[in-house]
């Protein structure tokens, strides 16, 4: 009666001990799906956090980006330190196996990879039945004819991880006489064990997969700053005049970005002015303004050719000489901000063309200059003095 019940309790104890295997190993396989997908996707993200604060020049953007990474390899270099500490050295075991089949391939050393496929015959003591596994090993040239088809070799496995074969190329006396002496059955191919991490190229594509999501995450929540964003014809509009024809008005924007998408980047305010006339299908305009990342074009087909500015014939190539000038010269020492308006003349003097305006804004105040249609300074007005109302 006592050892029945002894007998029982070790059956339950057992069968509980099984299921904790089993639910730690699913809790580990969801615990590293999990870090499959959320390192990759994170590490992702930072990077491209990077790459867009860069372009934007957003400072917060590549603080967050590069700290993000920075924790990620700390986090990596603690994880690896912990698993390390918590590793327990390997426990092997010593069995017998059957070579079922061998396979040679060409080697430039004297030690050649050999494929076998094998049927291990574990210890009667270890309660494992006897089961197939393929293994790769370096076995010496000298060495190869000791192994052979239906032939008994010694081997050493690991319980917890029975795929873990390796041959015993200097086996013990008394493993050598066994191994001499044993008979084998081969065991089912049913039986064959593999490693479930050979499956890595399925778990490398998965995290290549979250890794571009998270990039493209971040690149969507910045797409609209990232890319030229240029608004439609925002004021167009037919107005009917007192006579049989009509005119029309019309405002056109763009704002540029990228990593050199200052207007004052050479050629910048040129190439976009050509942008806005083919938007705009006319290159006589009624009013210019040029800032850091915009330029916007007014115009009115009701107006004569003399009170309109022909987009064309402006000297952008000097404005940015204008803006350095008026930066640096009208008592602003920090300058926030910077803006160049471009008017058609006043009609005092039909040939003085268009007039050229920067204007300058800082902690001092707002000050500007003029200039006229060959960028030729024309008046000044520094921080403190009366604006020109013209």
């Amino acid at each position: 009666m006592g050892t029945t019940g002894r007998a029982s309790d070790e059956q339950s104890a057992d069968g509980l001990n099984v299921r904790t295997r089993k639910d730690s190993s699913a809790t580990e396989t969801l615990g590293s799906v999990l870090r499959l997908v959320l390192v990759p996707g994170v590490t992702g993200a930072a990077l491209a956090a990077l790459v867009v604060g860069a372009i934007l020049e957003r400072v917060p953007l590549l603080l967050a980006g590069g700290g993000a990474l920075v924790l990620l390899i700390l986090l990596a270099l603690l994880g690896g330190r912990r698993r390390a500490a918590r590793r327990k050295p390997p426990v092997t075991r010593t069995a017998l196996a059957r070579i079922e089949d061998l396979r040679a391939t060409s080697g430039e050393t004297a030690d050649v990879p050999v494929k076998f496929r094998l049927t291990v015959a574990p210890e009667p003591e270890d309660g494992r039945p006897a089961y197939r596994v393929k293994i790769s090993q370096q076995i010496n040239l000298v060495d190869i004819p000791a192994y052979r088809p239906r032939g008994i070799a010694v081997v050493e496995y690991r319980p917890d991880e029975p795929w873990e074969v390796r041959i015993v190329t200097r086996p013990t006396p008394e493993w050598s006489r066994r191994a001499e002496e044993a008979e084998i059955d081969s065991a089912p191919e049913s039986t064959l064990v593999k490693d479930p991490d050979d499956g890595g190229g399925a778990w490398c594509l998965l995290g290549l997969l979250a890794l571009l999501a998270g990039a493209a995450l971040v690149v969507l929540l910045f797409r609209a700053e990232l890319f030229t964003s240029e608004d439609g014809d925002t004021g167009a509009s037919p107005k009917p005049s007192s006579t049989t024809s009509s005119s029309r008005t019309f405002t056109v924007s763009t704002t540029v970005s990228g990593p050199s998408s200052s207007m004052l980047a050479l050629g910048r305010m040129r190439e976009t002015a050509t942008r806005l006339e083919a938007r705009a299908g006319t290159s006589d305009v009624t009013a210019i303004t040029i800032e850091a990342r915009r330029m916007e074009i007014r115009g009115d087909s009701a107006r004569p050719p003399g009170g309109t500015v022909h987009l064309q014939l402006l000297p952008y190539e000097l404005f940015p000489a204008l803006v350095g000038e008026a930066r640096t010269t009208l008592g602003v020492r920090d300058p926030a901000s910077w803006r160049i308006d471009v008017t058609p003349g006043t009609g005092t003097d039909p040939g003085a063309g268009p007039r050229v305006r920067v204007t300058v804004t800082g902690a001092e105040g707002t000050a500007h200059l003029d200039a006229d249609a060959t960028a030729r300074i024309v008046d000044r007005r520094p921080v403190g003095q009366t604006a020109d109302s013209g």
